[in-house]
């Protein structure tokens, strides 16, 4: 199952007070179960019937809410605390520590009405949640805030509230669990990808390694009239226009790679992948690995060039926040003397829903005229479409033993540029500042993006409860 059709699922906590009117508790539960239902998630809470008015105030309630956490922890991607009144700040914080979940945390609290302030009308939950806010400080336990201080849970604002933090347990999730495939060696040429393997891992990022050759191997043991390789090379001429003088055993190739690969990777459960895709398999198996690449990324199984797995694992992450196809570019070319444009290319294994317009496979132009043509079927080529554009890169820092990222969001033009492969001209406010930092900071050439706008999900995500060092160039 792609990990985008998967439902959300969160713990539910609602706080009440005792000098509160209980009907504010109970109908707060009802509302925000009703909430996340109609917004397709699912969750974890108590029974009515566990506590009082099915709410938690004392640390009874909050060991039973604790427990039933513990017991759901696989299941649970995040917690939702629900103040319909006051709150009991030892109940949400008390639950929070017993249950060690380590998942993100949002925090909402209903608005009092101007005709309902008397003693049974009355909430008081703008403040406490400060309250409860200042407990979760003090224990050490990160938390996200609702746009606005107080709302209604059936507001277009929580729903949107709502939306975000979903998306924000996604990436964590997904992220802690993340299985990478690294397919080869990277080229020699290329330190720049180097990575730390134990600072993933630390972080819950596995890495599964495979040599070159194994894929090789499996792709010509696989027969050429094999319903899976028959299915492939109908995909392969429905995604994009062949030139008219590639040589069908060339996409036949590729074909067969393409089944390689994903079936390792279905073996192996793995989320993305990066690869070896020059020069070896362009010399021992004659063709390139972009379309194969390309494909999967549709399939939601993001794969970075070059054997760049920190770039594998950014493009994940810009999958897991925006529910869109990422794509894996090089920050390339200056757009003539246009200080806050520049052109990111590659050569590309852009997914044909990332480039947004109709794509040519044909063959790598840069190392066809070394290696030849002929060896070098499988580029998607073409110009990304205009639109918003979310640009995100993660790197393993070992002088500082961290994983550190930059993130920010741009737009992708329509200006033109003449050149081959996969081209994005891109716009970014002050990009000189950005490319400065970059280089001061060891960042890599390669960069991942996603057609819309959804750093603010990555910022909470990253440097909130990855905790990882982040710089947003905002």
């Amino acid at each position: 199952m792609s990990v985008l059709r998967k439902k959300v699922t969160f713990g539910v906590i609602v706080g009440t007070r005792g000098f509160f009117n209980s009907r504010l508790a109970q109908e707060g539960r009802r509302q925000v179960l009703a909430r996340l239902k109609a917004q397709g998630h699912a969750h974890v809470i108590l029974p009515k019937t566990a506590t009082s008015h099915g709410a938690i105030e004392t640390r009874a309630d909050a060991k039973k809410c604790a427990a039933l956490f513990r017991q759901q922890r696989d299941r649970i991607d995040g917690v939702i605390v629900v103040l319909p009144n006051f709150g009991d700040e030892l109940g949400v914080v008390q639950t929070l520590e017993l249950a060690q979940l380590d998942a993100p945390v949002l925090v909402q609290a209903c608005a009092d009405t101007l005709d309902a302030v008397d003693v049974s009308g009355r909430r008081d939950a703008f403040c406490g949640k400060l309250s409860v806010c200042s407990n979760l400080y003090q224990y050490g336990i990160p938390f996200t805030d609702t746009r606005d201080h107080t709302c209604d849970i059936d507001s277009d604002a929580f729903g949107a509230d709502l939306d975000f933090f979903a998306r924000v347990c996604r990436v964590v999730r997904g992220l802690r669990g993340a299985r990478v495939g690294a397919i080869g060696a990277r080229p020699a040429a290329f330190q720049t990808v180097r990575f730390s393997e134990k600072l993933f891992q630390e972080a819950g990022i596995t890495v599964v390694p495979v040599d070159l050759s194994e894929i090789i191997g499996r792709a010509r043991q696989l027969d050429d009239k094999a319903a899976t390789v028959k299915k492939k090379l109908a995909q392969i001429r429905d995604y994009g226009t062949i030139p008219p003088h590639v040589d069908g055993q060339n996409v036949l190739k590729q074909a067969k790679l393409s089944v390689a690969i994903e079936q390792w990777m279905a073996e192996n459960e793995l989320d993305a992948s990066a690869i070896q895709c020059w020069t070896s398999i362009q010399d021992n198996y004659g063709c390139a690995t972009c379309l194969s690449m390309s494909l999967m990324g549709e399939k939601h199984l993001p794969s970075a060039c070059e054997v760049d797995v920190a770039g594998a694992v950014s493009m994940y992450a810009l999958l897991l926040a925006s529910g869109q196809v990422p794509g894996f570019l090089d920050w390339n070319n200056n757009y003539a003397d246009e200080i806050d444009k520049c052109v990111c290319t590659h050569c590309s294994n852009f997914p044909k829903s990332f480039m947004g317009n109709a794509v040519e496979i044909a063959e790598l132009d840069v190392l066809g005229e070394t290696l030849g043509r002929e060896n070098c079927f499988g580029a998607v080529k073409g110009h990304v479409a205009p639109g918003p554009m979310t640009y995100f890169r993660v790197s393993t820092d070992d002088r500082r033993g961290k994983i550190k990222a930059y993130l920010g969001e741009g737009t992708f033009t329509d200006d033109p540029f003449d050149m081959d492969g996969g081209i994005a001209v891109c716009q970014v406010p002050r990009l000189r500042e950005l490319l400065g930092y970059m280089c001061q900071h060891g960042f890599e050439h390669h960069v991942a993006m996603t057609r819309m706008h959804c750093a603010a999900v990555l910022q909470e995500a990253v440097s909130k409860y990855m905790r990882w060092d982040l710089y947003h160039h905002g």
